[in-house]
């Protein structure tokens, strides 16, 4: 008798909503009209001034006023003295809760900084800022997390007191836990799973019940990975710890400029070479971190004494010598590191540098993904050099030469040691990923603290259920003196706290093996994670012998199709 294994893989799409589902949009361009509150304003009493100034205040010193234009009702602040001068509402916290905040915003002044500040007995909590502009509506999207149960007071405030504030379209929605926690579920299912739909027949086409299958993941679609430093290549603990678990890789310092030129034309690339040979050898992929920092604290001891004649002159030597080395070999290249912090180059070789050095990147490896790495942008919320909107500028003003740059968002995303702030996170990735360029984690780490662990998975969990998040690298890679500011293992690689998050964390993203009974038609379904597998099969009718195939759980992106067929016959 012959055994024909066939497999059918398709979107899942009838998992269950356990809560109020979450809202992933985000509008990033200024608008003549606003859009409508999301979660129709939640908690918010007139979230659309349609009832005049019902539920709205004055908040300092400021005078509001109810106006209407094109049939649209909104809010104006004016006559502001001091940056708080605006308009609020008083709300309801609960601690605990998750408070996803939204706005339309427009100022009398061109590049206004708005923020929304939440007034509590204790603090001020920020909630979200914008760069809002006159003549159109920008949408500010944030959010944050009740530590006490109390009313306070939600207002919107601006360094520039001379700019009139216009608020419209205002929401504030409550999540539990629960409900924050169904959201990441329901959002894995959608972008990190397909399900798999598995019939054992015989030659004839007649289903086989009680057919044994496995199916184990061999290799996790989903890049996640850590950084490394030459230490990996003389300490075999080191590296038997770290390829089992990673399929992707930055060196913490073996491509940077300060090591690969340490005097003018004295190169040495021979530990970024061997561990580019170690990756590839063992199927890690490899980030190229940095061609370029623009920290003046971080340039080779003897750059920062050159003329710009001479600086630009390294700058050409340096970018051919490291890009022509590894065309073809890196998955991305950070080209300018921290471009929205520093201005090194910027102030001696012209505000163009950036955008000059990714074309000219481009050019020679064109087939690499050029990052714009940066940090704060979702991990510190008061950062405003980095904020979502900043970055998105940022990016932009880059493209602008060249449409055809391959460009994608870097966020190092170093948490600092308090409770990382989930729904400022959540809301910063939504305004991010509806700029359209992939997202990667580049350099996450977590503060060190008693918690540290739990605060890391709390990270982990939000960002690998983001649909925007393309990929994770962790920053901790191995010395012996100690990791940056965050280690998973101990100097015998043994797994720290942290590390068994990211073990319990892998197990859970897929990499297990599923083992069950086809039923009276021949059927086994399951969910699988986007991956490499192993599928092995065995019946009764053919004792002592098991029929194995590897296959590819695709994401629909990546496949094209919504079915995948596989048969395995003998």
């Amino acid at each position: 008798m012959n055994i024909v294994l066939l497999l059918c893989v398709i979107i899942l799409a009838d998992f269950k909503a356990e809560a109020l589902s979450y809202d992933y949009s985000a509008s990033i361009e200024c608008l003549a009209q606003p859009q409508k509150p999301l979660y129709n304003g939640g908690i918010i009493q007139n979230p659309e001034l349609n009832d005049g100034l019902k539920g709205w205040t004055t908040f300092g010193d400021a005078k509001i006023e109810h106006r209407e234009s094109l049939g649209n009702k909104y809010v104006v602040a004016h006559s502001r003295n001091q940056s708080h001068d605006s308009v609020s509402q008083k709300i309801h916290l609960q601690k605990g809760l998750h408070y996803s905040l939204s706005a339309w915003i427009q100022v009398s002044e061109a590049d206004v900084l708005v923020t929304t500040m939440v007034k509590t007995t204790k603090e001020y909590k920020f909630g979200g800022a914008i760069y809002a502009e006159p003549n159109c509506w920008s949408m500010l999207k944030g959010g944050f997390t009740a530590d006490t149960t109390e009313v306070a007071d939600l207002y919107f405030q601006s360094n520039t007191t001379s700019a009139e504030i216009w608020i419209d379209n205002i929401s504030l929605q409550p999540f539990t836990e629960k409900e924050w926690s169904s959201h990441q579920e329901q959002s894995i299912e959608k972008a990190r799973k397909r399900k798999v739909v598995v019939q054992a027949v015989d030659k004839q086409g007649q289903p086989l019940k009680n057919a044994s299958v496995n199916v184990t993941m061999n290799r996790l679609g989903f890049p996640f990975g850590s950084a490394i430093n030459k230490n990996i290549l003389t300490n075999s603990a080191y590296h038997y710890w770290f390829a089992p678990r990673f399929t992707v890789t930055s060196f913490e310092d073996e491509m940077k400029w300060y090591t690969n030129e340490y005097a003018p034309g004295k190169e040495n690339y021979f530990e970024a070479d061997q561990m580019l040979r170690y990756a590839k050898k063992h199927g890690i992929f490899v980030r190229g971190h940095n061609i370029f920092w623009d920290d003046p604290r971080y340039q080779p001891n003897w750059v920062s004494s050159l003329s710009p004649s001479q600086l630009n002159a390294a700058v050409q030597r340096r970018m051919n010598s490291i890009v022509q080395r590894y065309k073809g070999q890196l998955i991305g290249w950070d080209v300018v590191n921290e471009n929205l912090h520093f201005s090194f180059f910027e102030s001696k070789l012209g505000q163009d540098f950036s955008t000059r050095m990714y074309n000219q990147v481009h050019n020679i490896d064109p087939g690499t993904t050029l990052f714009l790495n940066e940090y704060n942008t979702i991990e510190e919320s008061r950062d405003g050099l980095s904020s979502p909107s900043r970055y998105i500028q940022k990016i932009r003003q880059i493209q602008s030469s060249n449409r055809q740059l391959p460009l994608a968002i870097g966020l190092e995303s170093h948490f600092p040691s308090s409770p990382p702030n989930l729904p400022y996170m959540r809301a910063s990735l939504d305004i991010l990923r509806s700029a359209g360029f992939p997202i990667w984690i580049t350099e996450l780490d977590v503060g060190s603290q008693p918690n540290q662990a739990g605060y890391f998975e709390q990270v982990l969990r939000e960002l690998h259920s983001h649909p925007g998040i393309r990929g994770i690298v962790l920053w901790t890679a191995w010395k012996p003196s100690g990791c940056y500011r965050m280690c998973l293992t101990d100097n015998n690689f043994r797994n720290l706290p942290t590390g068994d998050v990211v073990d319990k964390l892998l197990k859970e993203w897929g990499k297990t093996t599923i083992s069950a009974m086809t039923n009276e038609n021949g059927f086994l379904e399951t969910s699988l994670f986007h991956g490499d597998y192993e599928v092995e099969i065995s019946h009764p009718v053919k004792k002592n012998h098991t029929f194995s195939h590897k296959i590819q759980v695709l994401s629909e992106d990546e496949s094209g199709e919504t079915r995948q067929f596989i048969k395995l016959s003998v």
